[in-house]
């Protein structure tokens, strides 16, 4: 299959050994199915950041955002709402004037963080950021497995 190339025989699966967008959909939909998520007051009605025109047309968009930022902070330990409000900003059009970068709402990504943090999925690390927690990376490795099997190529 197309996993056996990157894993030794007998290892598991590790979130690195699938696609991300596949991933990240497996990942939040068994978050909405958990039910254990709390949504933002406003999710139906905000932005993603400053850099956008309109609020995103999935409804189910906060569950994908959790499941992407969980996702980046089990690849890279001590990851803050600074640098992911980076990450998911983009390009500030600004009618005539030059495109600038427009960072990310900081709201979302703290929301998002409080609510991982609540299921346990990642904690605070001690020199700032967050990191995942070891129930978080057994539960991120066991969708990334499932995902794996599914799609052996």
């Amino acid at each position: 299959g197309l996993f056996s190339a990157f894993t030794m025989p007998g290892q598991g699966v590790c979130v690195k050994d699938v696609p991300a967008p596949e991933f990240i959909a497996a990942y939040a939909a068994q978050l909405k199915r958990a039910g254990k998520v709390e949504l933002p007051k406003y999710s139906d009605l905000i932005k993603t950041g400053t850099n956008r025109e309109l609020a995103p047309y999935d409804p189910d968009w906060f569950f994908t955002r959790l499941a992407s930022v969980a996702r980046k902070v089990y690849l890279q330990s001590g990851t803050g709402i600074g640098k992911l409000r980076r990450s998911y900003g983009g390009t500030r059009h600004r009618g005539t004037l030059p495109s600038r970068f427009g960072k990310s709402s900081g709201g979302i990504i703290r929301h998002s963080f409080q609510q991982l943090e609540k299921l346990k999925i990642v904690e605070k690390a001690e020199n700032g950021g967050r990191k995942i927690t070891k129930l978080g990376q057994t539960d991120l490795d066991r969708i990334a497995a499932q995902i794996a099997q599914v799609k052996p190529m």
